[in-house]
């Protein structure tokens, strides 16, 4: 390659013609080390390498170059003119390297415009949207959100292919390799019914609940957690009506004389929203974890850092 002015030498020169000779780029920190220092020795004490490496990375840095680069002048190691020219490209390539490409993008909510796409069932959605949302508006603006439920087999590939960013509430499925997971609260179960229903008191008996018509809720093809602990305790009880949605018990239950049992936060929103109530649940209620869970691949993200802190904030412990 032969001898070029400052002006003319680019840092992209300069990496064609690296690749070009198969040369290693861990050499331009060398360069670059040795440019500042003046100092074999102290080169390599910035960089963590020892001397006989820095002799090595040296020698192959001058046979690549056809060039000295560094001669010895007094107790110093001068640069020479090849050097000289090379130096503000090399440094531009480090600064790009640690800069751009090394240092993660930053992250401004107040200037971002991300959209952020939430696999949550319409309990989640109906529990966490809404005070989401306002904190967005203050904090993100112009950050975009968009919620959406798939069947539980369905739930993984959509975190894996991006489809998804995050999922929130209750997924046992995603709680595998690949996956990581927060946990935001733990829920129980209770019964919920209309405030005015005239079977049921302060409390429930295990008779009475069985008694009692039910609704229950299957959400996205999912059965319900609570119906898989019955069957387990063969416990029966006559299921009146079988619905896909949660939101869809108020109008239900506000007028009928059917109970349903619901995970008790939901029991909470519902009662603050119908003229309904809920008691305790005849038999102890299995937990459930209620948990942000996202793909390995948007780990280091910082927007989807951010919004996880943002959500953790809200809804955690």
């Amino acid at each position: 390659m032969p001898y070029k002015s400052t002006k003319t030498i680019s840092w992209i020169h300069i990496i064609h013609f690296m690749d070009s000779k198969k040369a290693d780029l861990n050499l331009l920190p060398v360069f670059d080390a040795v440019f500042k220092h003046r100092n074999v020795t102290k080169a390599g004490e910035a960089l963590g390498l020892s001397q006989p490496a820095m002799s090595a990375a040296l020698s192959r840095l001058r046979a690549l170059f056809d060039d000295p680069l560094f001669v010895r002048v007094g107790q110093a190691m001068a640069p020479t003119p090849r050097a000289e020219a090379l130096q503000p490209n090399i440094r531009l390539v480090m600064q790009t390297v640690e800069g751009s490409i090394l240092k993660p993008a930053a992250f401004d909510p107040l200037q971002s415009d991300r959209s952020f796409a939430l696999l949550a069932p319409d309990i989640a959605e109906v529990n966490f949207l809404p005070t989401l949302l306002a904190t967005l508006s203050g904090k993100a603006p112009h950050v975009n959100v968009r919620c959406f439920g798939l069947p539980k087999e369905a739930a993984g590939d959509a975190l894996e292919s991006g489809q998804a960013d995050l999922a929130i509430g209750y997924f046992p499925d995603l709680l595998r390799a690949g996956f990581f997971q927060q946990r935001l609260f733990k829920s129980t179960h209770v019964c919920l019914c209309r405030r005015d229903h005239p079977s049921v008191g302060e409390s429930l008996t295990l008779n009475e609940f069985t008694r009692l018509s039910h609704a229950v809720v299957s959400p996205d093809g999912r059965e319900h957690v609570f119906e898989r602990y019955l069957a387990t305790k063969n416990i029966k009880r006559r299921v009146q009506v079988q619905i896909s949605h949660f939101m869809s018990l108020l109008p239900i239950i506000e007028q009928s004389d059917m109970i349903a049992t619901v995970p008790r936060d939901l029991a909470e929103l519902l009662c603050h929203h119908g003229h309904l109530r809920y008691v305790e649940t005849p038999i102890p209620s299995p937990v459930i974890d209620v948990q942000l869970i996202w793909h390995q691949r948007l780990h280091k993200d910082q927007a989807h850092a951010w919004l996880r802190q943002e959500i953790f904030s809200l809804f955690g412990p």
